[in-house]
């Protein structure tokens, strides 16, 4: 090796060392060159907290922002913009970054993340960047995490619900929609945060350390993104790793079983299953309808604590399979952190789902409505519709490398007729014609319409498919973006084209 090549590993090494001494908000971050990759909601407040720390730092974005643009010159940030990578690329070489903090978007095996891993240079996620910064209150806050291929965000904030009727300050945050450097820089702090991370969030997680955590459920999604099904699992099961207290999993899906009993967890953390059925020991389930606590009874051999009952969650809206599960994990997680039996209760009792899942729009010309929007994967589809039967579906969208075979020959049986909308729609139809014989399946042709027009297609096509007393499902087992802004925008069109038939 050369001189200059010793001396260029030697000044590397220096500033990954000082990189990776960096684990508290009140350390020295002046100065520090700490490229920002997007300018999404998470990239503009790993950005802004960055400033106020005093780092130089520099977004480089793929899309235009107008309004977080005019946002980073406010505040002192350096901003690069182009659509094309190569150009990215030489931008980010020429700031020589000592730092890259990547949002959650961006592949293991984007060109500028290989860029700088080649380099040595330290590559963070936001998620690992809040929990180097988390003490910058003095008021530390435990770190709920949750994670699951469908769940997700129900789950979180129901335990955040609870977790607050319990008397703590909390949050959600995370993926969720607040980032997590925008909760932990709350002048007030937080007793806890209860943090939801998407599989890329994961894949970035770095050595944090949950006071508790879980994941709901696994089945294949984002493969496109990940890789492969093993790939996606090594991310979901990363959200078990170095918790304290508790790892809380769902008891029927072998998957997050698997990940618990592999994960290298703090020395008396607890294994907590939750289930639809009888509980174990150490679990949360369902016994003669009520739900129960035999997690942490003092006599949880032969007791258990009670919650609610199916009875209530249904005058809630909360009765399905699925919503029931997500009950029993936010309770297994808020309890523990100490909440009482009766605030987990009352908590439960005063939830209100956000919209666009399994969310009952009424009955309409005689058929019965209901938003799924949020449904974009197929395990999340066929929760949906294992509550229902009669079933004229409306699916489709960016199947984001996932076959939906299986799902449509397991529900044919409920199936009137299906509409499919989205530009992945040859594999659907495939699917529908090959399982549900002669019943109607509609393609809805996107050229010349724009979303209302799509989405009002549908419902007419849907309503003629339909018999009186049958339901009209909007469950896309797929992504949104290909015709949508997002899950929300598609639901909300969905909902209008019904109130139109009123």
């Amino acid at each position: 090796m050369n001189s200059t090549g010793g001396d260029a590993a030697i000044y590397a090494k220096l500033v990954a060392d000082r990189v990776d001494a960096l684990t508290s908000w009140h350390h020295d971050w002046t100065g520090l060159r700490v490229a920002v990759l997007g300018l999404g909601v998470t990239g503009f407040s790993v950005a802004d907290t960055l400033i106020e720390l005093g780092a130089r730092v520099r977004v480089i974005a793929g899309a235009p922002d107008s309004e977080r643009e005019r946002l980073l010159e406010v505040i002192g940030a350096e901003y690069f913009q182009s659509a094309e990578d190569e150009a990215q690329l030489a931008d980010l070489a020429a700031f020589d970054p000592e730092l890259v903090i990547v949002s959650p978007g961006y592949r293991p095996d984007h060109p500028l993340t290989t860029w700088a891993v080649t380099r040595d240079v330290t590559v963070w996620g936001d998620i690992e960047l809040g929990w180097r910064l988390r003490d910058k209150t003095g008021r530390i806050a435990d770190w709920i995490c949750i994670t699951g291929t469908n769940g997700k965000t129900t789950t979180t904030q129901l335990t955040a619900h609870m977790l607050s009727a319990g008397g703590l300050r909390v949050t959600p945050a995370g993926n969720i929609g607040t980032p997590i450097l925008d909760a932990l820089r709350d002048p007030q702090g937080y007793d806890a945060i209860v943090v939801e991370l998407s599989s890329f969030q994961l894949e970035r997680l770095g050595e944090i350390s949950p006071y508790a955590s879980a994941c709901l459920n696994f089945a294949d999604d984002h493969l496109d993104w990940h890789g492969s099904h093993d790939a996606y699992w090594a991310a979901k099961a990363k959200v078990y790793q170095h918790t304290q207290v508790a790892c809380v999993y769902n008891r029927a899906d072998a998957a997050t079983e698997r990940m618990v009993e592999a994960a290298d967890v703090v020395k008396g953390a607890r294994a907590v299953s939750f289930g639809l059925d009888t509980p174990p020991t150490s679990g949360f389930g369902v016994v003669e309808g009520i739900l129960v606590d035999r997690g942490y009874h003092a006599e949880r051999r032969s007791e258990a604590f009670e919650l609610v009952t199916i009875e209530e969650l249904a005058e809630r809206g909360l009765a399905a399979p699925h919503m029931v599960q997500n009950v029993l994990a936010a309770s297994a997680l808020a309890r523990s952190r100490g909440v009482e039996p009766g605030e987990i209760a009352r908590a439960v009792l005063t939830f209100v789902p956000d919209p666009h899942r399994a969310q009952q729009l009424g009955e309409i010309q005689g058929l019965r409505w209901i938003d799924d929007s949020k449904a974009t994967n197929a395990h999340a589809a066929d929760a949906s519709l294992r509550a229902l039967h009669d079933v004229v579906w409306v699916l489709g969208g960016l199947l984001k490398g996932v076959d939906i075979d299986e799902l449509v020959r397991t529900h044919a049986i409920r199936l009137r007729g299906a509409v499919v909308i989205g530009v992945d729609r040859e594999p659907v139809l495939a699917a529908l014609r090959r399982h549900l014989g002669e019943r109607p399946v509609v393609e809805i042709d996107d050229a010349g319409l724009d979303p209302d027009g799509i989405m009002r297609s549908a419902v007419a096509q849907a309503r003629a498919i339909g018999h009186p007393g049958d339901t009209v499902l909007l469950s896309p087992a797929a992504a949104s973006m290909d015709q949508f802004a997002g899950y929300a925008d598609r639901g909300r069109r969905f909902q209008a084209a019904v109130r139109e038939l009123e």
